[in-house]
Formats: C-alpha cells, structure tokens, sequence
C-alpha cells in the first residue's frame, strides 16, 4: 500500500459484480446472496454506472407484499421487475484518486454501504465497502511507527529527537519539542497516518 493519505484505489474490489438495466429481480436477489454484498451497480452500455440496487430497493416488494392499493401509497418499487425499474439513481459513486475519508463521509452522509468506483466519465473500475475503508486498522504498529519516524517527523521543522511508540493503534509521542506551537501540527501530522486510533503526547517543552 501507499503513504498516507490511502486512496480508495488502495483498498477498493478491483473485480466488482455488476449488472444491466434489463437484469430480473430474481437474478438479482441471486446474485447478492451468492457474491455475499448488500448492492451492485447497474450498467449501460459499455460499462457506465447509471444506479445502484441495494437489498432496500428489494426489500419494498416484501414490505408492501398483500397492501390493498388505495389503502396505503405503494411505491412503485414493489412492483418493480428489472434492475432499471428497481435501482436508485443517479448512482452515488467515488473515484479511485479519493482519500479514504472522502469516501468515509460520502457513505455516512447519503447512507450506503457501498460505493461503486468510476473514472473520469463513469465507468465502472471497482466497488469500495465500509469493510474495505477499515482495512487501513489492519496496519502493523511498528509499521506506522515507522511511517510517523520517516514521513511525518522527518519533514516537521523540529529540531529534537522525538519518540513514537504505538501499541494497537494508539500512538505515544515523547521527548522535548523546541517549539511548543508546533504541537498541534505535530498531532494533526500524527492523526492523519492510516491505522492510527488515538494519539497521546508525552512532550515537555525548552
């Protein structure tokens, strides 16, 4: 993987299952529960993403299964057949040059799950999960330690040696900072690595 910051490209399903307007709801429900994902993209044409079917989008042909029309309003998914009648759209995507938290904050704010990932003009190169953007919690301790040592301290302007431990994520900085307003940077530098948890300072300052 990269130096931080982590792109979606670093974590993303390269082979992503995907389907065509006309796909049946059936084949649709079958494929979900055989690739073991919650939604798929849905393509025209050469491979453009037009929507997203979602277990939701499926789900309103149960809820509504047996509702009298005129009683209550039926949506006109759970009448739906194909993929095109079914999907959401547009679909809510991500590129591949996107950070982490980008793609982080587009599932928290429109709610999804996953994410297909497009290029420049909408075809599709991938799918990036919630489980994927927790891969970066996966790094080794030493191995961020390592990053923080050479990528993040290395370029600070300071002039005295500072410790970094990290133990299940957590980072611990000792030592003595020359500066103390270099603190927040040095702490905003530490909190952007991937895989940090929390950090703690241990600094005294001359």
């Amino acid at each position: 993987m990269s130096e931080s910051p982590y792109t979606v490209s670093d974590v993303m399903t390269h082979t992503a299952v995907a389907i065509g307007s006309e796909a049946p709801f059936k084949e649709i429900v079958e494929l979900l529960d055989q690739w073991k994902v919650s939604a798929v993209p849905v393509l025209a044409g050469e491979g453009r993403v037009v929507g997203v079917v979602s277990e939701a989008d499926l789900l309103a042909k149960e809820e509504y299964r047996g509702a009298v029309e005129g009683d209550t309003p039926i949506p006109a998914k759970a009448g739906a057949v194909t993929a095109g009648e079914l999907m959401s759209a547009p679909a809510v995507t991500v590129h591949a040059d996107a950070t982490l938290a980008e793609a982080a904050r587009i599932m928290a704010r429109r709610h999804v799950k996953r994410l297909p990932v497009v290029d420049a003009v909408g075809f599709l190169q991938g799918v990036v999960s919630r489980s994927d953007l927790l891969k970066v919690f996966l790094r080794g301790d030493e191995e961020i330690a390592e990053e923080i040592r050479h990528h993040v301290l290395g370029r600070l302007p300071v002039t005295t040696d500072l410790t970094v431990s990290v133990t299940e994520g957590v980072v611990t900085l000792g030592g003595v900072l020359t500066d103390r307003s270099l603190v927040p940077v040095v702490a905003r530098a530490v909190r952007a690595v991937e895989g940090v948890v929390d950090i703690r300072l241990d600094l005294t300052h001359r």
